[in-house]
């Protein structure tokens, strides 16, 4: 999704009105979201930038209501913070200290994930095989990427968009998720998903989701085989040197 394009859709209300349904609203807002919410990832929306409503709607093309939920939103995550008489703004990144908190946070909400999930891991293993060969496919399209920014680096021209990391970014994530999910806890859900957005923009905007990408596949893989395997044991040991060795990259990098 283009950050500058409209989301207007046919049919729609024009900017400073909303006579949507109920549904048509959400869905308007939920696409507001992941529009900022690519901003703020490709760094088109550096950390401390001002986020207006009224701007954003006529960028977007869209009345102010569903820029003003996604903001809503984009705040109960951490991304943007409301500054009193100043509106709302991109939060500045994690210091040390919350990055510490972040990936403590994620490996206590994961391991219990893996410890639930386990006893039902043949239902869920042709979906983790699936999210495995998705994220494989896109790592193959962000070394296409790399190799086409570094041409144009030398070139002089303008680098590419970040699409296809976006892309990368969310195998990845997803490949989680379906630990998460079959878990069956929504609140582990749900936590699990506020902890990603953070760890999404520190990998994507400093570009540690292409600089780890093949420790980050093997890992990966190693997590499927011990799914494979049928044995709990190891799958809480693949899962936790994979998360341990994120944090590691992440934390040798600061």
């Amino acid at each position: 999704m283009s950050n500058s394009s409209s989301l207007q859709t046919p049919g729609a209300s024009a900017p400073g009105t909303d006579s949507r349904p109920p549904v048509a609203r959400r869905a308007l807002r939920d696409e507001v979201y992941s529009a900022l919410f690519d901003r703020i990832l490709d760094g088109s929306a550096p950390a401390g930038s001002s986020m207006s409503i009224d701007a954003l709607a006529r960028d977007l093309n869209v009345s102010p209501t569903p820029v003003r939920e996604a903001l809503v939103q984009l705040e109960h995550t951490g991304l943007v913070t409301r500054v009193a008489l100043k509106g709302y703004r991109v939060a500045p990144q994690l210091t040390g200290e919350q990055l510490r908190e972040l990936f403590e946070m994620r490996m206590i909400v994961e391991m219990a994930a893996v410890e639930r999930a386990a006893s039902s891991w043949e239902a869920l293993l042709p979906r983790l095989r699936a999210a495995h060969a998705r994220h494989v496919r896109t790592a193959d399209r962000v070394r296409a990427l790399r190799t086409r920014r570094d041409d144009a680096d030398a070139a002089g021209a303008a680098p590419e968009d970040f699409e296809d990391l976006r892309e990368y970014m969310a195998a990845d994530r997803d490949f989680h998720r379906v630990i998460l999910e079959a878990a069956g806890n929504r609140y582990l859900l749900q936590t699990s998903e506020s902890l990603s957005a953070h760890v999404q923009r520190l990998r994507q905007t400093v570009d540690h989701g292409e600089l780890d990408l093949d420790e980050a596949l093997a890992e990966h893989a190693a997590v499927l085989t011990a799914f494979e395997s049928g044995d709990p044991e190891q799958m809480r040991y693949a899962l936790r040197i994979h998360l341990e060795a994120v944090a590691d990259r992440v934390h040798g990098d600061d």
